[in-house]
């Protein structure tokens, strides 16, 4: 019985310890990897909403993602619990068209916002009003996907209008 528990023991603190050390972009050291490596982006998310839906068709999304990393990052998809087809759509010259990804600049962010590029929601699932949530899970190509969770205010809400 010791004979065999003495080697799982190692072998369990090995992976807590491997563990550890993982996912600390913060530390700027990582021994191993070279230079061209150390520069991650480092995405937040905030101001994120959905407007009450005027129908069942369709709905925006619009929120903000900040990059506060030394990387450029591309938003390339997004799925959600209110709809199973989310769009990305750009807006050039007051025409909407959808994309593959959207880019968030090194240092910089992507803004989604009200007559501009945004979220759509295609065929929504369920009824939402203002008030309720919508959880959306955002998809990068360099980092880890960011769960948010979007409120849904009133039809006319803009929170960049003065």
């Amino acid at each position: 019985m010791r004979r065999t528990a003495l080697p799982a023991a190692l072998a369990l603190g090995a992976l807590l310890l491997a563990g550890c050390g993982s996912g600390d972009s913060d530390s700027g050291s990582d021994s191993g990897s070279s230079g061209a490596d150390s520069a991650r982006p480092e995405l937040t998310v905030d101001g994120a909403f959905v407007p009450e839906p005027l129908n069942d068709r369709m709905a925006g999304g619009f929120l903000t993602v900040q990059n506060k990393g030394d990387a450029d990052d591309t938003l390339v998809g997004v799925s959600s619990d209110l709809s199973d087809d989310v769009q990305l759509h750009e807006t050039v010259d007051n025409k909407m068209r959808e994309v593959e990804s959207f880019e968030v600049p090194a240092g910089g962010s992507l803004e989604l916002s009200r007559g501009g590029d945004h979220l759509m929601f295609m065929g929504l699932k369920r009824e939402v009003s203002e008030g309720d949530r919508v959880e959306v899970e955002l998809e990068f190509e360099d980092s880890d996907p960011i769960t948010v969770e979007m409120t849904v205010e009133a039809k006319t809400h803009n929170p960049h209008a003065h």
